[in-house]
């Protein structure tokens, strides 16, 4: 007897991407779908830290039809999002896809690709203006769901909302057998993992690192307005 084929699972790589953004999805998928690691070419991509990913498919070659396209957040959002070349290609994938998802500041880079317009998502926290800015509707909360798309919250949401897409995939016994695999149990040593916990004081640091990257998003935001992206449903 045939085995039933796996998901199809497309994660978009770029320059300055956020590796756990990446990481811990990839995590949650790869035992038990067919996840491809994505981008123009097949030379490694460095991450924000400068760890090299290797892309399993390019372009031009990653299947047509997906269960998921996904995209992650990371430093280098803003040269993505404004990169007509990878537009092009999120929207024509994510015309089809079964869902359409991101992590941290990833849900910026759909809203470019003009796949969040109408629909409630979330990104990183400090990114939660800029969203507004190509037609999303920001909702709390570590992994949210409107229909067929799928956002989770800042970098370490990530595996959460892998696991929450596994369980529409392929039902909640395989995600919580792959959490169990994963020993996924969190315990995190300090209660400052939000600005409600962290504190005016620690959120203004975080926020001031944050700058650079979300004046660089509205600026692109801006600009697609002008050509049309952004706008789609």
């Amino acid at each position: 007897m045939t085995a039933p084929a796996r998901p199809k699972v497309a994660m978009l790589l770029y320059p300055g991407l956020t590796l756990l953004d990446l990481i811990a999805p990839h995590a949650a998928f790869a035992t038990t779908t067919e996840a491809h690691l994505v981008w123009k070419t097949a030379d490694p991509v460095r991450s924000d830290f400068d760890v090299a990913v290797h892309p399993t498919t390019t372009f031009a070659d990653c299947p047509t039809d997906l269960d998921v396209l996904f995209v992650p957040g990371g430093m280098g959002q803003a040269p993505v999002a404004a990169d007509e070349e990878v537009l092009a290609f999120l929207a024509d994938r994510g015309a089809r896809a079964q869902y359409v998802t991101s992590v941290c500041g990833g849900s910026l880079i759909l809203g470019a690709a003009g796949l969040l317009r109408g629909y409630r998502a979330t990104t990183h926290w400090t990114g939660i203006d800029v969203l507004a800015l190509f037609g999303a509707e920001y909702a709390e909360g570590r992994v949210v769901v409107d229909r067929n798309r799928i956002t989770g919250g800042g970098v370490t949401a990530g595996l959460d909302f892998g696991l929450v897409v596994l369980a529409k995939l392929l039902g909640e016994d395989v995600a919580k057998m792959t959490q169990l695999m994963l020993e996924y149990a969190p315990a995190p040593p300090f209660d400052a993992g939000t600005p409600r916990t962290a504190g005016p004081e620690l959120t203004a640091m975080a926020r001031a690192g944050s700058e650079q990257v979300n004046e660089a998003m509205t600026a692109v935001a801006e600009e697609l307005a002008t050509k049309g992206w952004g706008r789609a449903a």
